[in-house]
């Protein structure tokens, strides 16, 4: 049952408040953003009641002051990189992003590709940007980065790279993901602000890990399960408590990079840091924003879980290698979780076996269980008709909508139609409706149809609600349920023995 657990509107009070006493201590600041700037799901679901978009809606209060440079590293884009939660490319997340922070009234300044090889793929989208009036920027590969620091600071390191031209005081440096290279953009400008003549400074807006809250609690933990195949693991900042005194949590590339960049940034400006440790340089008042402990380590736990099915899922389909799984088991084993914890797995799991004896077939059987937001879990199974996310969305749209199991909400007809098209004229050999299918015949249906429409409406109730599938679901189907709100988890088998699956 979904209870908030984060007051946005209190976080986002302290976190504003923070970020322009940075602003104002700076005639230009270098802002990176840790985290997504926009559509951040995994605080979304880790602190329920923050809103995926809070970060965006705090920077438009200050679009006047402020313009965004996004980084994508060259060789996310060569080898076609997915972000998981939308399912596209590194490339086509730029363009997302582009258009969302347009939207916003925020300008971006230049798409800054990091890492730069002249490779093939990196080209062709280059031009595309070019041709669509967007400022596109590269910087090479420095040697000895991040340790070297003479070599940083010399005639191959940030003189080589460009400098981008910026007019507001306050410069967003974001990207699609980890390790585009954000940090490296910073201290490149900042390299070139003083070699210009200009004064700069730079800060971090931080989400995870929260430094102020134990370094073992499951939100911070959630963290370590999110960046498991970058290796990051969360620690004790120990400048800072040599500084201050003060327990700070901390993740290890930025409590072992800080000397370096401490030195950097004191080389570059020609006068001691005021950072005395890595936390410093955040801004982080999420803590603030936490209204209900318990509501919060429940929605942590349960994204630890996802995310080791998400690991496994990935290991299985080659895009994850064993030291990412054995990281994953060994938190959810310190975590004292199990994937059974997940109340749709133990559903999903039982009623497979159901339908296997009752059946009498041996083979996998493909369920899906979805977990309302009133506590009710409803289940759908591949049949003739629909696969199971097809299934099981219908039955629960039929229940939320207290419509009999009994009652069709689309006639037999109009499914076994769409059916032929499919093999038919389609020529495909899946003839059973996926979820986007079928919502798009009850979306007809509702038209004319008062049953079919008082379902319909009920779509918006399944936002928040928990599922997982018994097999690995297929790309449509998968973002079709996220799409709807869902989180959604599945077990690391595939349905068929068929290599192409999709």
């Amino acid at each position: 049952m979904f209870k908030v657990g984060f007051d946005t509107d209190k976080y986002l009070k302290e976190q504003s408040a923070y970020i322009l006493e940075r602003v104002e201590n700076s005639e230009k600041l270098y802002l990176e953003f840790g985290g997504k700037l926009i559509g951040d799901k995994h605080a979304k679901r880790v602190l329920p009641g923050f809103d995926e978009d809070a970060k965006m809606k705090l920077l438009a209060t200050l679009k006047d002051k402020a313009e965004i440079i996004i980084c994508v590293y060259a060789g996310d884009i060569e080898r076609n990189k997915v972000r998981g939660d939308y399912g596209i490319t590194y490339d086509r997340d730029v363009l997302r992003l582009i258009d969302e922070y347009r939207a916003y009234g925020i300008p971006v300044n230049s798409v800054l590709i990091t890492r730069y090889q002249e490779q093939p793929n990196v080209k062709i989208f280059m031009s595309k940007l070019e041709r669509s009036g967007i400022n596109v920027h590269t910087h090479h590969t420095i040697e000895g980065y991040p340790t070297n620091v003479d070599a940083i600071l010399g005639e191959e390191g940030f003189a080589k790279n460009e400098y981008i031209e910026t007019t507001k005081p306050l410069v967003v440096v974001t990207a699609p993901g980890a390790g585009s290279g954000k940090l490296a953009t910073c201290l490149n400008q900042l390299y070139h602000e003083y070699a210009h003549g200009n004064k700069a400074s730079y800060a971090k807006f931080e989400t995870f890990p929260v430094w102020n809250m134990p370094i073992k609690h499951p939100v911070n933990i959630a963290y370590e399960a999110a960046t498991v195949d970058l290796k990051d693991v969360n620690m004790m900042d120990n400048y800072h408590f040599e500084a201050y005194g003060e327990v700070a949590v901390n993740y290890n590339r930025d409590v072992e990079m800080f000397p370096v960049i401490k030195r950097i940034i004191e080389k570059i400006t020609g006068k001691p840091s005021v950072y005395k440790s890595p936390t410093d340089m955040g801004v982080n008042r999420l803590k603030s924003g936490i209204i209900d402990e318990e509501v919060v380590v429940k929605a942590a736990n349960e994204e630890i879980i996802r995310r080791a099915f998400s690991v496994e899922n990935d290991f299985k389909k080659g895009l994850a290698d064993e030291d990412t799984l054995r990281r994953i088991q060994l938190i959810l084993e310190e975590s004292d979780l199990k994937k059974k914890d997940r109340t749709t797995v133990r559903f999903a799991r039982s009623y497979a076996k159901e339908v296997e004896e009752l059946l009498d077939d041996s083979n996998l059987q493909a369920v899906i269980a979805i977990e309302l937001n009133n506590g009710e879990i409803i289940t759908g199974r591949t049949s003739t008709l629909m696969d199971a996310s097809a299934a099981a969305v219908l039955n629960a749209l039929k229940s939320l909508a207290n419509i009999a199991d009994e009652i069709d909400l689309l006639t037999p007809m109009i499914l076994e139609t769409i059916q032929r098209l499919k093999t038919d004229e389609l020529n495909s050999k899946v003839p059973t409706l996926s979820a986007n299918e079928l919502l798009i015949a009850l979306a007809i249906s509702a038209v004319t149809n008062p049953t079919a429409h008082l379902a319909y409406k009920q779509l918006t109730h399944l936002k928040d609600a928990q599922a997982h599938s018994t097999v690995i679901m297929n790309h449509e189907n998968e973002q079709t349920l996220k799409m709807l709100g869902m989180d959604i988890t599945n077990d690391p088998v595939y349905a068929t023995g068929n290599l192409y699956y999709d």
